[in-house]
C-alpha cells in the first residue's frame, strides 16, 4: 500500500451503495458526503439538525448535481434516538455498504448526555458503539461492507479511568476526557475486529485520523481554533484519511490511517501506527463490556 499520495480520485465508483455518515452536516462529514456522492453513492446524513442540514445539501447539489442525499435525524447523546435511527434505517433498506462514524465533540465544558454519560465520552465512542451494534445485521448482510471509525492524534495522550467513565469523582480535564474518547475509538475498532474475524459475513473495520484539521470542532478551545487558522491543513485534506478507509480496495480491517506529514499532523493518507495503549487487548475487552452494559446494546 505504497501510494502516497491517495486522493479522491483513486475513490472507485460507488454507484449502488448506500453509506451512512454521522455528523454530516459541517467538517469532514460534510466533505465526505460530497465526495462520495460525486462517486455516485447514496448518501445518509445521520445529523442532529436536519434545517440546518437542508442547507448544507442545497450547497453539495450545487457541486454535484444529481446527488442522491437523504437526512434522517440521529442524536449520538441519546439511545433513544439512535435506536429509532437504526429501526428507520432497517425498515427502509436492504443494505449498507458503508458505516462512518465520524460526528463528534471536542474540548467542550462538563455535561452529560440524556442518558447521563460525560458528553464526549457518550458522543465519540458510546453514541457510535450503540449505532454500529443495531446496524450490525444489516451490515453483515451486504458483501464487503465496512465500518470506519474515526480516532485523532489525541488518543495518544489517553489514559481511560474505567472506575469513574462520566468524570463524577474527579475534577474535569476536557481535554484529557477527548482523548480517551479517542482511545475509546480506537479499542472499539480492534476490539470488534477480533470479535469479527472468525464471522464470514463480518464487515471490514478500519480508523482513520484527520490529523490537525480546520474544522467547527476547534470552537470550545480558543488557542487551538487561533492556531488551527495558521498551522491547520483544510478540510479537503483532512478528510482523506477517513476516506480512504471507507473505499481503499487494499485495505484490511484494524488497519489505522492517518497523515503522512510531521507527527502525522498534515498531508496525504496512509497507514499508521496507534500507540501501546492504543493496543491493549485487556483495556479494550474492558471497554467492550462497559459499553454493553451502559447502553444495552450488545453484539
Amino acid at each position: 500500500m505504497k501510494n502516497l499520495k491517495w486522493n479522491s480520485s483513486d475513490i472507485p465508483n460507488q454507484k449502488d451503495s448506500v453509506i451512512i455518515i454521522t455528523g454530516a452536516s459541517s467538517g469532514l462529514g460534510k466533505e465526505a458526503a460530497k465526495v462520495l456522492a460525486g462517486k455516485n453513492a447514496k448518501i445518509i446524513m445521520a445529523v442532529r439538525n436536519a434545517e440546518k442540514t437542508k442547507k448544507v445539501v442545497a450547497q453539495i447539489l450545487k457541486e454535484v448535481p444529481g446527488a442522491s442525499i437523504e437526512i434522517r435525524t440521529l442524536d449520538l447523546g441519546s439511545l433513544d434516538s439512535i435506536k429509532a435511527f437504526a429501526n428507520g434505517i432497517n425498515k427502509d433498506f436492504s443494505q449498507l455498504d458503508i458505516l462512518i462514524n465520524n460526528a463528534g465533540v471536542m474540548m467542550c465544558p462538563y455535561s452529560k448526555t440524556k442518558d447521563g454519560f460525560e458528553i464526549q465520552m457518550g458522543t465519540n465512542h458510546l453514541g457510535h458503539f450503540a449505532l454500529t451494534g443495531l446496524l450490525m445485521p444489516i451490515l453483515k448482510s451486504t458483501k464487503g461492507s465496512r465500518i470506519v471509525a474515526t480516532s485523532s492524534i489525541a488518543h495518544k495522550t489517553g489514559n481511560i479511568n474505567f472506575e469513574d467513565l462520566n468524570w463524577e469523582s474527579r475534577k474535569y480535564n476536557t481535554n484529557k476526557a477527548y482523548s480517551d474518547s479517542k482511545l475509546a475509538n480506537l479499542y472499539f475498532m480492534y476490539e470488534l475486529v477480533n470479535r469479527l474475524s472468525s464471522d464470514h459475513n463480518a464487515p471490514m473495520v478500519t480508523c482513520a485520523h484527520p490529523g490537525w484539521t480546520k474544522t467547527e470542532l476547534d470552537r470550545h478551545s480558543g488557542i487551538a481554533s487561533f492556531l488551527g487558522n495558521i498551522l491547520a491543513q483544510k478540510v479537503d485534506m483532512g478528510t482523506l484519511p477517513s476516506l480512504r478507509a471507507a473505499t481503499d480496495s487494499r485495505a484490511k480491517s484494524g488497519d489505522y490511517f492517518g497523515p503522512k506529514g510531521f507527527m502525522e499532523m498534515r498531508g496525504y493518507p496512509i497507514l499508521v501506527k496507534s500507540n501501546a495503549m492504543a493496543n491493549s487487548k485487556k483495556n479494550a475487552k474492558r471497554l467492550w463490556d462497559l459499553s454493553e452494559q451502559l447502553t444495552g446494546v450488545k453484539y
